[in-house]
């Protein structure tokens, strides 16, 4: 149970502080977020619970595939900031961004990439 709790508050202290960093620089706060924190640290974690190999291939593997479809909405979304504001522009952006990543995994399933269960 410790470890868990461990693993919450570090990744939890990763975020705030990115976001915190956020607030005093765009560019930076930004840098730091598009890299795969999450992922990285999910695959760390994997690691150090003895997990396979294959399994934390596979992790990257689909994150990539995942990632791929919600690249759109970083585009869309500070446009519908500027025009409907922050909640709309969130919500719309969020439906959009389900809707292309179904697409996209039609579009890939053809590939030998079944990114659906």
């Amino acid at each position: 149970m410790g470890w868990i709790i461990f693993k919450y508050l570090a990744t939890a202290a990763i975020i705030v502080a990115v976001s915190e960093l956020a607030k005093r620089s765009d560019k930076l706060g930004a840098l730091i977020v598009a890299l795969p924190m999450v992922t990285i640290l999910t695959m760390i974690w994997l690691y150090i619970e003895h997990q396979p190999n294959e399994k934390i291939a596979n992790h990257a593997w689909y994150t990539f595939w995942y990632v791929v479809p919600t690249l759109p909405m970083f585009l869309v979304f500070p446009w519908l900031l500027t025009k409907c504001g922050f909640w709309p522009a969130l919500g719309i952006s969020a439906i959009g961004t389900i809707l292309v990543f179904f697409i996209f995994a039609w579009l890939v399933k053809p590939l030998g990439v079944d990114l659906l269960p």
